[in-house]
């Protein structure tokens, strides 16, 4: 039995090796199909996009000087608030009281909170 297999495994390899460059050809023949569908999917996403992100550029420009104002002003407050807590995910969301403050809990199952210590300028 194993005289016959030998016989048949040699010509099929035979056989197949230019089988197997004929299917190369049609596979690389595929892939640059897939390739310019891809890109041409892609242009028409891209065209379809442009005047929202036109709309979104403009919004940009126009809420920059506020977004700057912002930073400039509550930037320092905002740093802070970051050192003063350890990790956010140990709070609870902000609940904005009647007189309008806002309390942030911190979560019952959250560590013991250990206050850093300051850093001398």
């Amino acid at each position: 039995m194993k005289n016959v297999l030998v016989p048949i495994v040699l010509s099929a390899a035979v056989f197949a090796a230019p089988l197997s460059a004929e299917e190369q050809s049609k596979t690389d023949q595929g892939l640059s199909l897939l390739d310019q569908g891809a890109k041409l999917l892609f242009e028409g996403l891209l065209q379809e996009m442009e005047p929202a992100l036109n709309d979104l550029k403009g919004l940009a420009t126009e809420l920059e000087p506020r977004f700057q104002a912002l930073m400039s002003e509550m930037g320092p407050a905002f740093v802070e608030l970051l050192d003063k807590v350890d990790d956010f995910r140990n709070y609870e969301a902000p609940v904005i009281l009647e007189n309008g403050d806002i309390l942030i809990r911190r979560r019952p199952d959250a560590p013991d909170y250990i206050a850093p210590e300051p850093i001398d300028l």
